[in-house]
C-alpha cells in the first residue's frame, strides 16, 4: 500500500512539474509580441504626427 501511494505521489509530483514547464514555455512567446505591437503603434503615431504636421504646414502656407 505505501508504494503504491508513493508511486501516485510521484506521478502526481511529476505531471504537476511538466505542466508548470510547459507553461512557462508557452508565455515566452507574449512578451514578443507586445514588444511588436508597441512598436506598431509607436510608428503609427509617427506617422500620424509627421501628416498632422505637414497639413499644419499646408494651412500656413495657404495664410500667407
Amino acid at each position: 500500500m505505501k508504494k503504491l501511494l508513493a508511486l501516485m505521489f510521484a506521478l502526481a509530483l511529476s505531471v504537476s512539474m511538466s505542466s508548470f514547464a510547459f507553461a512557462q514555455a508557452t508565455g515566452g512567446d507574449k512578451p514578443a509580441d507586445k514588444k511588436e505591437e508597441k512598436k506598431d503603434k509607436k510608428e503609427a503615431k509617427a506617422k500620424k504626427a509627421k501628416k498632422e504636421k505637414k497639413d499644419d504646414m499646408k494651412k500656413d502656407e495657404t495664410k500667407k
